[in-house]
């Protein structure tokens, strides 16, 4: 079969397309054809390895794992010995992070319990789309966030593929959202169910006066003592990304001394965790279209190095797809 690969780390020039031997599903294991999978941050930061912690998991001077692609969308075309959920021919989605990546290719084996049913109002596409970014604005919101009907939400980076569903799922559970994004993509957040819209390029957030029960900042580009600043006595803020080291320790170390005073909670969320149930709750909200996935561009697997020079630009709104049939 036809997949992506690299062998040495870099930029997604490294990547190679090329014939690999086809998987053969485990007992618990579904063999799924592609029809589209989702690039995410995390396919170039295992590409670039970076942050060079990265390395320590994935092979110091070369990658051990030298597959990208964690979400997939696709339909069932073996089934392991011991699966009881899945048939062939079943058109699925679901993630392939916790067990090796390995999506940028014509097929792959995913265990059953990180695949649902696809929902059937919704593309292939559409559906490569949502895994990691739902999951992780869904358990950043609930698990760590506690998100509660009623309470205003602030999402910091709306307009991307984490954001833009972060907005969808506070909305569904009954919040009140402000996204922040810039002025050209304030149309598309307002949308999806934004109820303002502040343009960081004009004002910043964090020093407007306005305090939030509830801050998921999909970017983490802000001081700790920032996001303290904009949250409410008793506020919380998930953090679901970071765009360096030392903002990554500034969170955890001030992160923690602003939650031991009880007042307020600001946090890196933990990683995601696929499981069945959280992906049919999506399932229930893609079917009732409180989400609609948001895509910005499609490519074809033999550009997946593009597309991967596109999401690293950050200007994407929504998810960058990877079609392979």
């Amino acid at each position: 079969m036809k997949a992506i690969v690299f062998t040495k780390y870099g930029s997604p020039d490294v990547l190679q397309y090329k014939e690999v031997v086809k998987p053969i599903p485990k007992e618990e294991e579904v063999l799924v054809k592609v029809y589209a999978a989702a690039a995410n941050p995390l396919d170039w930061r295992f590409m670039r390895a970076k942050p060079f912690l990265a390395r320590i998991e994935n092979g110091l001077f070369k990658p051990k794992n030298m597959r990208l692609g964690a979400d997939i969308a696709g339909k069932v075309v073996e089934v392991g010995s011991n699966v009881t959920h899945f048939k062939i021919g079943d058109e699925v989605f679901g993630e392939k992070f916790e067990t090796g990546l390995g999506g940028f290719a014509e097929y792959v084996s995913v265990p059953e319990g990180a695949l649902a049913m696809k929902p059937a109002n919704i593309s292939f596409v559409e559906a490569a789309a949502v895994p990691i970014a739902a999951l992780t604005a869904l358990q950043g919101l609930r698990n760590e966030g506690k998100i509660q009907p009623g309470q205003t939400v602030l999402v910091n980076g709306a307009s991307g593929g984490l954001g833009t569903f972060a907005v969808q799922i506070s909305k569904a559970i009954g919040a009140e959202v402000t996204g922040v994004c810039s002025s050209k993509n304030a149309d598309l957040v307002r949308s999806i169910g934004a109820d303002s819209v502040i343009d960081y390029m004009n004002e910043d957030f964090t020093n407007n006066g306005i305090g939030y029960d509830l801050i998921f900042d999909a970017v983490g580009n802000r001081s700790v003592s920032d996001l303290e600043r904009a949250l409410r006595t008793n506020g919380t803020c998930a953090i679901a990304g970071f765009t360096n080291i030392a903002r990554l320790i500034e969170i955890n170390v001030n992160g923690r001394r602003v939650s031991r005073t009880g007042r307020k909670t600001i946090g890196m969320m933990k990683t995601v965790h696929t499981n069945k149930e959280d992906l049919l709750y999506l399932k229930e909200l893609l079917e009732s279209k409180k989400v609609v996935p948001v895509i910005d561009k499609c490519f074809p697997l033999n550009e997946a190095a593009e597309a991967l020079k596109y999401l690293e630009t950050g200007r994407a709104r929504g998810k960058v797809i990877i079609t392979v049939v």
